[in-house]
């Protein structure tokens, strides 16, 4: 028998809804019926999410200095507070629980306004607009990187970690083993759920510039916007190089488990699931993310040891190519990087924010939550 619904409210893109995944699969463990609110973005990911429900919710981006957009932007938000609170009256959860992103906006305003317990997650290093605009509002804060201060926010925020995905901790299990001399070299390359074409442009061309021996050695797994697909495949080919070249890949964990250096950007869940794992990574941050969330993310991995961060107004497919074949030829320095890595990982982040949320759902306090777990 289920203990009570709790909803998930999620915006669009992997780095929102794959820690909402992680949360829905230990919330069920733990017999509650999860329910998913998200925009239609969401459709793509939908298949494997854990939902007894996923609702459409409609939302929009506060971003133009256009009155009239605004004016129809918060028309349009308003109009998602309706259907969320819809969705509430029919479901009845117990709490609702936003992942961030403008589509998680109408459920938790809808929650708030029916005295329905909330609690958001930031996954990075820096708060979101979405979320700084509901850290007043709602009864807790949990943080993958955020601080635990004494601030207004900070008093109500528990630092968990980034949950991550049942496949990610199963892939977790795989020890890193160093491509040694002639052993074949597994690079993966991924600019997150909607691809990054500068790795389309500039990882090409690197693969170029090393030696032959180090081509020769190459297995390449790169992600890459459906536009880039078959010319990054086409530059591979030409090279000799073995890769494969696709829009998503639904087993990322396990290929990242493969892997014996991953580069990529540095969104929240990308380096919480490199963290678990355990792999060494170059972490190129998206240089126009408007909080710089990606580079303090990734400042957290490298000052653990486990990566290295380079903007990306410094990679030149040359200097791409220097650090790659540095990297090949070393591993002893991968191999102190993985361990490194793991370090840092927070593999019982689902299972604390799963505790939090039922501690919110109880309507109990943060201090009361923190004084009984000791966090």
């Amino acid at each position: 028998m289920s203990r009570g619904a709790i909803l998930l409210a999620a915006g669009g893109t992997g780095g929102h809804l794959f820690p909402a995944e992680a949360l829905a699969h230990e919330l069920i463990r733990r017999g509650w019926t999860v329910h998913l609110a998200a925009d239609d973005r969401a459709e793509r990911f939908a298949g494997q999410f854990p939902a007894a429900g996923i609702h459409s919710i409609q939302s929009a981006t506060i971003g133009s200095k256009n009155p009239f957009a605004v004016l129809a932007a918060f028309w349009k938000i308003w109009g998602g507070v309706r259907q969320a609170s819809a969705v509430i009256g029919r479901v009845k959860p117990a709490v609702v629980v936003g992942f961030g992103g403008y589509p998680t906006l109408p459920p938790l305003y809808a929650a708030t306004r029916r005295k329905v317990p909330t609690l958001i997650h930031e996954q990075n290093a820096v708060m979101g607009r979405a979320n700084r605009a509901l850290a007043g509002r709602v009864d807790a804060i949990a943080g993958g990187f955020l601080p635990e201060d004494s601030s207004a926010a900070g008093a109500k925020t528990v630092t968990t970690g980034n949950p991550v995905r049942p496949q990610v901790l199963e892939a977790a299990k795989t020890p890193y083993a160093a491509s040694i001399g002639k052993q074949r070299f597994r690079f993966l390359v991924f600019g997150g759920s909607q691809g990054a074409q500068f790795f389309s442009d500039a990882v090409p061309a690197a693969v170029a510039q090393l030696s032959d021996a180090q081509r020769g050695r190459l297995d390449i797994t790169q992600q890459a916007r459906a536009d880039d697909v078959e010319r990054v495949k086409a530059a591979y080919a030409a090279l000799g190089v073995e890769a494969e070249v696709s829009p998503f890949f639904t087993d990322m964990a396990a290929r990242m488990a493969a892997a014996h250096l991953v580069m990529s950007r540095s969104g929240a869940s990308t380096v919480s699931e490199i963290a678990v794992i355990g792999r060494p990574a170059l972490l190129v941050p998206y240089p126009h993310a408007l909080d710089h969330d990606q580079a303090a993310n990734a400042a957290a991995l490298a000052a653990a040891g486990g990566a290295e961060v380079h903007p990306q107004s410094t990679l030149s497919s040359e200097r791409i190519a220097a650090l790659v074949g540095a990297l090949m030829d070393d591993p002893e320095r991968l191999t102190t990087m993985a361990a490194a890595a793991k370090s840092a990982g927070k593999p019982d982040a689902a299972r604390l924010l799963a505790d939090l949320t039922e501690a919110i759902a109880s309507k109990k306090s943060v201090s009361e939550f923190r004084k009984e777990t000791h966090v």
